[in-house]
């Protein structure tokens, strides 16, 4: 189901490309442009996007907090923007960065640090259970 926007200053015809969750919202992977390391997830709507794409620093919408928020504007761990990419389905944004500082709220460089759940293919897992 896609929902309709509120009005942003984004493209039309980008926003005619979304489908948007339920909220209005897209899932925007953030990744480090030059390691490909995945930091972390955040939210987008239109407006967030938009921002995005013409600050150059990463925007995000706050889903508990029900408002817009820049990474690094409290915490002074930014993002700079090199590259925003939307996936095959148009449904999720990856943003590539070029991080300052850690990128997760704990103060970890990454949100995906703490509970690995696999580390590689050598495992022992049982591929019935990957």
């Amino acid at each position: 189901m896609t929902s309709t926007p509120p009005p942003s200053g984004l493209a039309p015809e980008l926003a005619a490309r979304l489908k948007r969750s339920p909220d209005g919202l897209l899932p925007a992977i953030a990744q480090q442009y030059d390691t490909g390391e995945v930091l972390m997830l955040g939210w987008m709507d239109d407006e967030a996007l938009h921002r995005t794409l013409t600050t150059g620093r990463c925007t995000y919408w706050s889903r508990s907090r029900r408002e817009y928020w820049v990474k690094g504007d409290t915490s002074g761990h930014f993002q700079w923007v090199r590259s925003v990419a939307l996936d095959c389905d148009a449904d999720t944004v990856l943003v590539k960065v070029d991080q300052v500082g850690a990128a997760c709220h704990t103060g970890a460089r990454t949100c995906f640090d703490v509970d690995v759940l696999l580390e590689d293919a050598d495992s022992g897992v049982p591929a019935s259970d990957q």
